[in-house]
């Protein structure tokens, strides 16, 4: 078996075991066995189990990065420099979102993978995310921000996370909520169908007025005494 064939093995059966059990829960012999490779081959490519996990983040994230600065590049140029509205970086990300996982395993691993990011305690994971693909992220927060001036830079933080979560949960458990969708309202949902859903939802939830409290501290901030 060639090298590649080897690493490539052992990372496809690393992302699914990482998204069914958790990244604590699978262990590298779990992976091993399932991948019918010795605890060496993974050893040597990889050399620990926190560079596998980032190797398989890479793999969703690298061509993701590449595909999102290109989409960015387009969009800056299309407005030159006005702002660009809300809604168009939104749908920017979403059809990037859905473009590379067809080129590696699915959607649905993707998501699982990116809210297990989130829900455990993978610090290593978080500052290799931050340090290889930070500024695209952040070239995409100034962007929100400037389409959205007249929210304050926490609260804008919140929405942005409260966004990913939705569409974290929403399509990462896009198989449960397919079969409900057939079974109780008659619809055959594709991802892009749901796509088109959730885009008003988070768009709406972007421009929603501030609580009272947030918006009366930001008034206050921005006129002090």
């Amino acid at each position: 078996m060639a090298q590649s064939d080897t690493v490539s093995r052992i990372l496809d059966t690393a992302e699914v075991l990482f998204a069914e059990r958790g990244f604590a829960e699978t262990s590298l012999r779990n992976i091993t066995s399932k991948a019918r490779v010795n605890l060496a081959a993974v050893n040597y490519h990889f050399g620990s189990k926190k560079a596998l996990i980032q190797a398989v983040f890479s793999r969703y994230l690298d061509p993701f990065s590449q595909r999102f600065h290109s989409a960015l590049d387009d969009l800056e140029a299309r407005y030159a420099d006005g702002v660009i509205p809300l809604e168009e970086l939104l749908e920017t990300m979403a059809t990037t979102v859905l473009a590379v996982p067809a080129e590696r395993n699915s959607l649905k691993v993707f998501m699982r993978l990116l809210g297990l990011a989130y829900s455990q305690a993978q610090g290593h994971l978080r500052r290799h995310i931050q340090a290889q693909y930070g500024d695209v992220f952040t070239r995409f927060t100034e962007l929100v921000r400037r389409a959205t001036p007249e929210l304050p830079d926490a609260e804008r933080f919140w929405r942005l996370h409260f966004m990913l979560g939705t569409v974290i949960f929403t399509l990462s458990g896009l198989d449960a909520l397919r079969d409900i969708a057939a079974k109780d309202y008659h619809e055959q949902v594709t991802v892009r169908d749901l796509v088109r859903r959730l885009r008003p939802v988070v768009v709406a939830a972007m421009n929603a007025p501030l609580p009272p409290e947030i918006e009366e501290e930001s008034h206050a901030n921005a006129h002090p005494g």
